[in-house]
């Protein structure tokens, strides 16, 4: 028996579980978990079913979404996916933390992927990338243009063909170009604050001048607005008047990684749908 997992996203209506669950009845699969959202303000609903049984055969597969699609109302969006092991592409800079966690929770099983490669435009982050025996690639930006950097980029990473791109505190602002090559969804970044303050540069100085109490870390993916995609995940901290701007960068890495890390899972066990600019999140 095999488990995969059925994502279901349409107009909502009256029964619409009972007719996705007696779907999977008629083909043989038991519902083993399924978590559901109706949106009152645009009228959406979705729903994560993980169910269980045989699916060796992809034409039985293809026919079983068609049937669920067919009883949805017109214009529903269904997937079946697997439960597996994804990939990961990595880009970095300079900031170790939220690579390390990352390496970490993969090597100890803790991650449902593997990191097929970390890319930085500096050099500092390959000895740690290495230690996990994981391909570090340097694509640097001395001496080339910005559109011939990201060109290189966009290569490196498509030679590895992720599932996911995962900007774990890769300081560049892309251009709507790179963002563009890839579907939404596909690259998640990690912005150290609490979205939507302290937009940019420097955020923790920000946070200092305003002196504020707490501190955060927003997870999200990639669009052309500036650290304004649909958000994942986010989480806070308390701090006081006693924190520098240095030791609100400190505090502020553990929230970073531990963000980073809870926005990652719950993508990669594909309880993440994107909903406008916003997201639903199971």
């Amino acid at each position: 028996m095999e488990k995969r997992i059925l994502l279901t996203e349409c107009t909502d209506d009256v029964g619409l579980i009972a007719k996705i669950t007696n779907v999977c009845s008629l083909f043989h699969f038991n519902v083993i978990r399924q978590d559901q959202f109706a949106s009152s303000e645009d009228n959406k609903f979705f729903m994560r079913t993980v169910i269980e049984g045989e699916f060796s055969d992809e034409k039985s597969n293809e026919t079983f979404v068609n049937t669920v699609t067919g009883v949805l109302p017109q214009g529903a969006h269904v997937r079946l996916v697997g439960t597996g092991r994804k990939k990961l592409c990595v880009l970095v800079t300079k900031e170790s933390h939220c690579l390390g966690e990352l390496l970490m929770k993969a090597y100890s099983g803790a991650m449902n992927a593997d990191i097929v490669l970390v890319a930085g435009n500096y050099p500092d982050l390959g000895p740690l990338a290495e230690k996990f025996d994981v391909p570090f690639k340097l694509v640097s930006t001395d001496g080339i243009t910005k559109e011939e950097q990201e060109k290189r980029m966009m290569e490196v990473i498509d030679g590895c063909n992720p599932d996911y791109v995962i900007l774990a505190k890769y300081m560049r602002i892309l251009s709507p170009e790179f963002v563009g090559h890839y579907p939404l969804g596909k690259i998640i970044n990690i912005h150290h604050s609490f979205l939507p303050a302290f937009i940019g540069a420097k955020p923790y100085l920000q946070a200092y001048n305003r002196g504020v109490k707490l501190i955060g870390a927003t997870a999200h993916f990639v669009t052309n607005n500036l650290d304004e995609g649909p958000i994942i995940a986010q989480d806070v901290i308390k701090v006081n008047h006693r924190y520098d701007p240095e030791t609100l960068a400190k505090a502020g890495h553990d929230v970073e990684q531990m963000v980073l890390m809870r926005a990652v899972n719950k993508v990669l066990d594909d309880k993440v749908f994107i909903h406008g600019n916003k997201t639903v999140v199971f």
